[in-house]
């Protein structure tokens, strides 16, 4: 299988006709071996109805049916296990992504040795609500990252299967994968100018709220990448520095007390703030100690997706 293309969807069954035939025009043109896996992630329209009858005209297309919404992260998750070719794509179902630039992109990771390529939505057609949070995110992202990319939540990217099958998409980390990815030891990362159109159906599903959303989950997804492994690296470095200054603190008023008869010390916020020191710096470093304990000895967890229906996918 040459090329997996994962669309992760929530109620888009008007732009679904046209998104297939699109796909599967530009993918025989090219001669690839494809196949299409569409996650419907608990649509309430007739989304999967549509899917269906897809699978009638184009046996390429494959589907996953969630019971109920759990959010494109879960989504993407579930198609990169599903997922076959050596070259994966993603891409948004709305019809704002342009099949046209699969061809390219499968170049780039096929034969350019790049082991991620993100798109670039370059020129927009969203409206502020969605191109304001945009640009802080991916401004923000680069900083704390060093991953120098212009469009971090484009949903047009590329990736080496081998990726796909070596990182996990979990809470609403698909806005991350590049960061998750470097982390994972995918530093090769490309990125190409992508066309972007205005959305034909629907509306969108996103909001202002990805705002703060985001945020978290990039301050999560950097600690978890360079400490998850070694929490004791963090926890017991600072609590081991707050112990020390507090223990430095207590043998200073020690000395001021013994040579030079220095009285009344708990009388002193100083008194005060070397005993805080000194029990947050233990308290610390045993949390460290524990949650590597808890890293250790962990388990894959199952993720808690309930399918409820599969195509052309045992």
């Amino acid at each position: 299988m040459n090329l997996s293309i994962v669309i992760p969807l929530l109620n888009e069954e008007a732009s679904l006709p046209e998104l297939s035939s699109w796909i599967v025009r530009v993918c025989r043109k090219e001669g690839l071996k494809f196949e299409i896996i569409f996650i419907d992630d608990g649509s309430k329209d007739h989304s999967w109805d549509v899917i269906q009858a897809l699978t009638e005209d184009y046996p390429e297309i494959k589907a996953i049916r969630f019971r109920r919404n759990y959010g494109k992260s879960a989504a993407l998750n579930m198609g990169f296990a599903a997922s076959t070719g050596k070259v994966v794509i993603t891409m948004d179902a709305d019809l704002q992504d342009s099949p046209d630039e699969i061809p390219a992109l499968y170049e780039m990771i096929q034969n350019q040795n790049y082991d991620m390529v993100s798109g670039w939505k370059k020129r927009r057609h969203d409206p502020i609500s969605k191109t304001m949070p945009s640009r802080i995110f991916n401004r923000t992202t680069r900083m704390i990252s060093g991953i120098h990319l212009h469009d971090f939540n484009c949903g047009l990217k590329a990736y080496k299967l081998e990726l796909v099958k070596n990182i996990e998409v979990h809470g609403e980390m698909h806005r991350y994968i590049p960061v998750i990815a470097k982390w994972a030891g995918f530093g090769n990362i490309g990125e190409k100018v992508v066309q972007h159109y205005e959305r034909k159906y629907g509306s969108s599903k996103y909001g202002m709220s990805r705002l703060v959303k985001g945020y978290l989950d990039l301050l999560s997804i950097t600690f978890t990448s360079k400490f998850g492994k070694r929490p004791m690296h963090f926890f017991g470095s600072i609590g081991s520095l707050m112990f020390l200054t507090g223990f430095g603190i207590a043998g200073y008023l020690a000395y001021e007390k013994f040579v030079h008869e220095v009285y009344k010390m708990t009388e002193r916020p100083l008194f005060y703030f070397g005993l805080l020191a000194m029990i947050l710096g233990t308290q610390l470093f045993m949390t460290g100690f524990l949650a590597e304990l808890i890293s250790q000895n962990q388990t894959k967890n199952d993720p808690g997706y309930i399918i409820k229906e599969k195509i052309n996918l045992k």
